[in-house]
């Protein structure tokens, strides 16, 4: 009989171990999770990107790449209980600009970098990871059972954890997973930019080698401009930039740099999409601006928010025109926004080129009632440059990508720009590169008309070619007729002013 008892007794003294040791483990566990949210998470530099890394609980263990707003990006890469979390912190352009600029830099050099920066800062977060998981356990033991007994235990039982998740991630790690990532948020709806994003992890290999190559065009640009003969036929013209469609490149802002420099431009004139999505992170990339010296005149894109045309207002040098005229470098200039922001997909897009078209001539019409006559017409989408047709005599525009001009039954001239960022990562989806663009304008001091232009056109990604075509205005003292309108509106000719 006394033996029962001491055997029934003996097995509750060893279920309440091993309750106390599941719950002394579970409170451990806790603390450790809570010491890892709290104080687990690095930043690191990788390229010109700035990362937020985190480790969190998952029960299939994945990696999730936060690139919000746009949405988010999930790897199964593992298949241990804890999930890599990266957010796309900042873009830094400054490091951007630095591989580009660096003499060292070469196509086989970037990878490793990014590769090396991103292991870097993988080891940082699991060894801090580590330690706070480890110093949550222990603190949070000694608050709950204030002895050292189970604090000591519960911290035994968390470092066999750890090593054990690290174990299963390195175990169960799958590289290939990333090219097969799942996309949710505004990326689910809107199956482009997911193929965008896929063909980007694809072609990656591809973009390795060509990057060091399309590089290598600005080189080409500085000798085959300091070789072309600067346009004498009026030595005090005002020399205009125009740009288009950069799309968070920075060779679009080598570019700018160079042809201001060679070409002593007098005011730069961006026609949109500066950037790509609109959101805060790329607000960092405008900061260039400020920086070339001249005028920068910007209206906004479909792909640029109202916060993006904010972030340009700020920079110094900056113009940013939205339905209004502004006199820069002797042109008076008349900018106005799109009104679309295709990024937002919750917004309907008014896509009909009839309303595009009435847009255009409905500030027509108003700079017709304006007593101080416009010299020259920035706006983004051609649809509505054309719009514009006998209210100025030059009008320029982007968004198409593809450069062109026409001569319109007015005497209108639009001129469409091709992208000075080469389309951005757009360049990596097609099997034929899209071409760097940008394009020089000669106005006349005295008359403001144009006189002739330059084309500029540097090979896209993978292309070894720098193209610089000139282009004579063959009248530019014709007169500009206003577009006939059904309502009777004050209109009258914009007549030209001789040519000396």
């Amino acid at each position: 009989m006394n033996f029962r008892k001491w055997t029934h007794g003996a097995r509750r003294f060893a279920t309440g171990r091993i309750a106390r040791g599941v719950v002394v483990v579970a409170v451990a566990i806790a603390g450790a999770w809570l010491g890892i949210m709290l104080g687990g998470a690095v930043r690191t530099n990788v390229g010109p990107v700035e990362l937020g890394m985190s480790a969190e609980p998952s029960w299939s263990g994945e990696t999730v790449v936060d690139a919000h707003p746009f949405g988010t990006l999930l790897f199964d890469t593992h298949d241990a209980p804890v999930g890599l979390r990266v957010t796309l912190e900042n873009i830094n352009p400054d490091r951007a600009y630095g591989f580009l600029d660096d003499p060292r830099f070469s196509a086989d050099r970037l990878p490793r970098l990014l590769e090396e920066e991103l292991g870097a800062g993988v080891r940082t977060l699991t060894l801090r990871a580590a330690f706070c998981g480890l110093a949550g356990a222990l603190v949070a033991a000694l608050v709950v059972f204030r002895r050292p007994g189970p604090a000591l235990a519960g911290l035994l039982g968390v470092a066999v954890a750890i090593a054990g998740t690290g174990a299963a991630t390195a175990l169960t790690f799958r590289p290939d997973s990333v090219v097969e990532p799942k996309y949710t948020g505004l990326l689910a709806g809107a199956p482009s930019l997911v193929g965008d994003a896929e063909s980007i992890v694809t072609r990656f290999e591809s973009y390795r080698v060509q990057l060091a190559k399309l590089v290598n065009n600005v080189s080409q640009l500085y000798d085959t401009v300091s070789s072309l003969p600067v346009y004498d036929a009026d030595p005090t013209s005002i020399r205009v930039l125009h740009v288009s469609d950069i799309h968070l490149n920075p060779i679009g802002w080598n570019l700018i740099r160079s042809v201001t420099a060679q070409f002593k431009i007098d005011v730069i004139v961006d026609t949109g999409d500066l950037t790509d999505h609109g959101s805060g992170p790329e607000d960092k990339f405008v900061r260039e601006i400020g920086t070339f010296g001249v005028p920068y005149v910007f209206v906004r894109g479909n792909h640029d928010s109202k916060a993006t045309q904010r972030a340009v207002a700020r920079q110094k040098g900056a113009v940013v025109l939205d339905g209004t005229a502004k006199t820069v470098a002797g042109l008076r200039i008349y900018g106005l926004g799109d009104p679309r922001f295709t990024p937002d997909k919750s917004v309907p897009v008014d896509s009909d080129l009839n309303s595009l078209d009435a847009l255009g001539r409905s500030h027509a019409a108003k700079l017709a009632q304006d007593p101080e006559p416009v010299d020259l017409v920035a706006v983004h989408d051609p649809t509505i440059a054309k719009g514009f047709s006998g209210a100025t005599p030059m009008v320029l525009a982007g968004h198409s990508h593809e450069r062109s001009t026409e001569l319109l039954p007015s005497g209108t001239r639009v001129l469409v720009q091709g992208s000075t960022g080469g389309a951005g990562l757009r360049a990596l989806e097609h099997d034929e590169p899209t071409p760097v663009a940008a394009s020089v304008l000669y106005f006349d001091r005295h008359t403001r008309r144009l006189r002739a232009w330059d084309d500029i056109t540097l090979g896209g990604l993978g292309e070894q070619s720098a193209q610089i075509q000139r282009h004579v205005e063959v009248d530019p003292g014709r007169t500009i007729s206003p577009v006939p309108t059904v309502a009777p509106s004050p209109t009258g000719s914009v007549s030209a002013t001789p040519t000396p």
